[in-house]
This record gives C-alpha cells, structure tokens and sequence, in this order.
C-alpha cells in the first residue's frame, strides 16, 4: 500500500532481503490516495482520504466519466509510486478484493501494462474451506455470490495473457488464519497455485481501525510455526511468489 503510513519502512525491509516478492495493493476505496486532494475530489476528502462505502463507489466508478479519469490517474500515481522504489513488481492486487469490479481490472491491466504487470490475485477461495474454516453458512453464500464475478476476472486475465493464482485460502477467516487453520490448508491444497492470505504482526500493533477484532500475532505464530513447516515440506509444497509460479505453457500456434 505505497500511500500508507508505514510504506517507507516496508521497502527499505524490502530491499535488505532481494528474495522476498513484493506486490502492489492498489487502495481505491477505505484508505489514503498518493495524489493531490485536489486532483481527486471525486475520489478522497480533503485529506485525500477514500471511504469504504464499496457499493456506492462502484456505481460511481462505473457510471461517471469524471470519476474514471480521477480514477486512471490515482491507479496510474500508484504504479509510479511502486516504481520508484526500485522494488521488482512481483504481482498486483486491490485492496477489499474491489479489482472484482470489471471497470477496475479493466484500468488495472491497461495501466499495468506500462510496469511490468504479468500477474494479479484473484480471490477465489474454496467453498470448503471458507465454510470449514469459521465462516459457516454466510461464508459459503458469499463465496458463491461472488463465483460469477471470479470467473469473468480469470477470462479477462487469461484474455490479457496476465498470470494468476488458481486459489487463495484465508480470506473467510481473514485476521483468523492461525496455525490449525493453516495446516487444515495444507492438508486439502488442491492441484495449482495457491495463495495464503494473511495479516501478520507483532503482539501489540493495530494494522488498521477496521481491523480491530483481528489476532494478527496468531497469523504471524502460524507462519513461523514449525509444525507448518514440517506439514509444507513433507507435502512437497513448492513456495514462493507470483514470479517464482510456473507459467502454464503457451498454447500451439
């Protein structure tokens, strides 16, 4: 998140260990705008903060022309803003899954192009897994809601020859994804690419306001647990990044 608080910090960590992959998460609704105040009204206050009123936003991101062209040029300032940091841009998300929306992803590819972007998270998480794993019935309900929208990104995606996961796990748990949790994702990964979705920090830090029920210490325990490690390895479990992911063969001309 290049405009937040702590965004200085994270890439000189960054960069003091040339093996860790670093993506971009685009923040275009509950969080602080890179651009002049001024030159986004339609998208921040006057302190250059975005609500999180995600519906209205989306309708407005779809409908209004002016919004759009605000929107191009704060999803374009972020990109920059990545660049500038000398960071190789692993893969690129958007911040509340609101990629999801297809005016988003369609700017997010157009305007990626010009960085180097060849891969993006998509938020596809098994049903069995959202539903096992806390999130009960309303977890399964919202999982299937949001199927036909994940299945329009993957087309555009492949359309647009850009790299993605074929699954995520921790999103229905998101700020939960401790150690049980983890290892019960080990144990049901499916063929593919996953990606593990997680928010961890030391005892004590608050991430963010609307983040305040979250146990991040758990998450950080989980990953540095030696359980899991064992469960990855004797698994077989290759890990990494976007970047280090094999690329699907080129269909035969």
């Amino acid at each position: 998140m290049v405009g937040a608080p702590a965004a200085a910090d994270a890439v000189a960590r960054a960069r003091s260990i040339p093996q860790l992959r670093v993506g971009l998460h685009v923040v275009l609704a509950d969080g602080a705008a890179v651009s002049a105040p001024d030159s986004v009204a339609a998208l921040a206050d006057g302190e250059g903060h975005m609500d999180g009123r995600m519906f209205a936003r989306g309708v407005r991101y779809f409908a209004l022309p002016r919004v759009r062209r605000q929107l191009r040029a704060e999803i374009r300032a972020q990109f920059e803003a990545f660049s500038r940091t000398g960071l190789r841009l692993d893969h690129v998300n958007v911040h509340k899954h609101f990629h999801l929306h297809p005016t988003l992803l369609d700017m997010l590819l157009a305007i990626g192009r010009d960085y180097g972007l060849d891969a993006v998270r998509v938020p596809d998480e098994p049903l069995w897994f959202a539903r096992g794993s806390g999130g009960g019935l309303a977890a399964g309900a919202g999982v299937a809601l949001l199927k036909p929208w994940v299945g329009l990104m993957k087309m555009r995606l492949r359309s647009a020859g850009v790299f993605h996961n074929d699954q995520i796990f921790g999103i229905a748990a998101s700020g939960a994804m401790d150690e049980a949790k983890l290892l019960q994702a080990i144990d049901g990964l499916p063929p593919g690419v996953s990606e593990i979705y997680l928010h961890p920090a030391t005892a004590g830090q608050v991430i963010a306001p609307s983040m305040g029920g979250y146990r991040h210490s758990a998450e950080l325990d989980a990953l540095l647990s030696p359980k899991v490690r064992a469960a990855i390895e004797q698994a077989r479990i290759a890990r990494g990044g976007f970047g280090d992911a094999p690329r699907p063969a080129a269909p035969m001309g």
